[in-house]
């Protein structure tokens, strides 16, 4: 019975994973792609100088070799080329399966092709699943059960999780609702006459990032049109404020020469009344009072 034991699933969370499906170190498998580019720049030199049965037989160690998922390089070889109408069409067919197909292509034409190892059975598996997930981002077990013509979901994720080791793709095994939920994948081998396709989209997202650009521009050039304007009301508003300024200033001026006091003495006047003037002012009421009380004394001695 397999022993349980708790891993982390792509989007780092907690799933128990049997330690036996656990397949191969992750330390292992960062070195694996680290030497991947010095092993394909290997092979690509090996073969510049191959012909006949010695190509066709580094063309199969390369398809099983790990980390190895690109094969454009070595299609545009002159040498490789040549093997297309020669006594090893087989195996340069082979090679274009894994350059653009898929384990169903290979199935499909089996009769006509080399037989796989496991190594390379896998690797096409790899490959199918990259091509399945530059479609749909939520790959439902059934549709790789049966493109990969896999058994059981057991085979499946264990192919999966070989796949994130080997950094083929990056994702989460969503077993709840059986699928897989892809983040990332690495891109495949172009095909020359899908170069035309590639271009126009390429094309149409310039041109959709010229008119972004130029709508952009054109906001811009509205911001600094109405900051000059707000920059220009406010330097008018400051210049009226200090005309103002001026102009009751001299008023003031003038007023105070005409009474011969000091413009400042004058203002200080204006905004407050003398001590003299209230002490006047309470002198008269008080006096008014005294009058009324003493005539109504007097008048009524008279009578």
């Amino acid at each position: 019975m397999d022993k349980e034991r708790t891993a982390y699933d792509f989007c780092g969370r907690a799933v128990a994973w049997p330690w036996s499906r656990m397949r191969g170190d992750s330390m292992a498998a960062e070195v694996e792609v680290k030497v991947t580019g010095q092993n394909q720049e290997q092979f690509l030199l090996l073969a510049k100088s191959a012909r006949g049965a010695a190509l066709a037989s580094l063309i199969h160690q390369v398809l099983e070799a790990p980390g190895i998922y690109v094969f454009g390089e070595l299609l545009d070889m002159p040498n490789v080329r040549e093997l297309a109408d020669s006594e090893f069409s087989p195996v340069f067919r082979l090679l274009t399966v894994f350059a653009y197909g898929t384990y169903s292509d290979y199935l499909a034409e089996s009769g006509n092709l080399p037989p796989l190892t496991e190594a390379q059975k896998n690797k096409l598996r790899h490959l199918s699943v990259v091509t399945l997930a530059s479609k749909l981002k939520c790959i439902p077990y059934a549709v790789l059960l049966e493109q990969l013509q896999l058994k059981n979901v057991r085979q499946l994720e264990d192919l999966v999780i070989e796949a994130v080791y080997a950094d083929v793709l990056r994702g989460s095994l969503d077993q709840r609702n059986q699928r897989l939920e892809v983040d990332y994948s690495i891109g495949r081998d172009i095909r020359r006459e899908e170069l035309s396709a590639i271009t126009r989209t390429l094309q149409e997202w310039c041109q959709g990032c010229e008119v972004v650009l130029s709508s952009i521009e054109e906001q811009v050039s509205r911001a600094n049109l109405h900051k000059e304007q707000q920059l220009g009301l406010k330097q008018q508003i400051e210049s009226e404020v200090a005309n103002l300024k001026k102009t009751i200033k001299v008023t003031t001026a003038a007023a105070a020469a005409a009474t011969s006091q000091d413009p400042e003495q004058h203002l200080s006047e204006l905004r407050e009344p003398t001590p003299g003037t209230n002490q006047r002012q309470a002198s008269k009421k008080a006096s008014k009072g005294k009058g009324l009380r003493g005539s109504a004394k007097i008048w009524s001695k008279s009578n």
